[in-house]
């Protein structure tokens, strides 16, 4: 029998997996994968219990929650060598990684491709010396998600980033950013925001970056340049549809490595998460862990 470490965010979401816990258990267990469960207590306790988990010998990892709970979660995998195969029950607000995946929300098809240990290679993002699997960025809007209080984020949900988005649109400041990346000439500009995207799937926006797939090696960068008000709420509206990457405003590459710096203060967003400040160094470690994927 495998044996299985389910880490998950008690608080995610609408509490979802609190009602499920016992129904996940049985049917895991009935698949022939025996599972012992951790439920986070804070900051950096999911990246200290996948180490863990490791250091034990489990034949998977299973991490349960948003997209905050899985950042922690690589984080604690992705300098070991022998990682185990990763699954993701999407319980937060606003699920990227699995909307970018088209992992399914309902619980019983996702433990079903457990069980089946079924996977598929995954790309990982390495930002200095921290991991993300989603998305990097940098810039005054990308501040929001960390802004966003956790308990309005399980009362109204994705709402909640909308919200705090529009209020902090009309104080939206630009910062001097300058971009470096293999085969591609310095960008010396001012920038509205930066991202590095591994997936398609931003914030809710799932085509930010519609040529991206998580398994190619390659990163999507994408800039926005120093615009007003009228014009960063048209290119939200282009971004809804896939339709901003050829804009004026917009700088778009593809690459596997990119240095990012700016002679003023910068924070880093990493998969939602405060993630240190530039300078900072990406880059793509391809197929460096697998998913229990259909």
């Amino acid at each position: 029998m495998k044996r299985a470490r389910l880490i998950y965010n008690p608080t995610s979401g609408r509490e979802e997996m609190k009602k499920r816990l016992a129904d996940i258990l049985q049917r895991l267990d009935q698949g022939g994968i025996e599972t012992s469960c951790h439920a986070t207590t804070g900051e950096g306790d999911a990246t200290r219990e996948a180490e863990l988990a490791i250091e034990r010998g489990y034949d998977m990892i299973i991490a349960a929650g948003g997209d905050g709970t899985l950042y922690e979660v690589i984080n604690g995998m992705a300098e070991r060598d022998n990682r185990p195969p990763l699954g993701v029950f999407p319980l937060g607000t606003t699920n990227d990684f699995a909307r970018a995946l088209g992992i399914p929300r309902q619980w019983e098809d996702y433990v079903d491709l457990v069980i089946q240990q079924q996977t598929r290679p995954l790309d990982l993002g390495k930002a200095n010396d921290r991991y993300f699997i989603n998305i990097a960025g940098g810039g005054s809007l990308t501040e929001l998600t960390y802004e966003v209080p956790s308990r309005l984020k399980t009362m109204i949900g994705q709402l909640a980033y909308y919200m705090k988005g529009i209020e902090k649109m009309a104080s939206l400041s630009p910062q001097e950013l300058i971009i470096r990346a293999n085969g591609q000439e310095e960008i010396h500009d001012e920038f509205m925001l930066f991202l590095i995207a591994n997936t398609n799937s931003v914030g809710g926006f799932e085509k930010l970056a519609p040529g991206a797939t998580i398994d190619d090696g390659l990163f999507d960068v994408i800039g926005v340049r120093k615009c007003n008000l009228a014009d960063m709420i048209r290119l939200v509206t282009l971004a809804l549809r896939g339709e901003h990457l050829n804009d004026k405003k917009v700088v778009h590459f593809q690459t596997n490595h990119v240095e990012v710096t700016s002679p003023g203060y910068v924070q880093l967003n990493l998969d939602g998460e405060l993630g240190g400040t530039l300078p900072a160094t990406f880059t793509n470690l391809r197929h460096h862990l697998q998913l229990f994927h259909r």
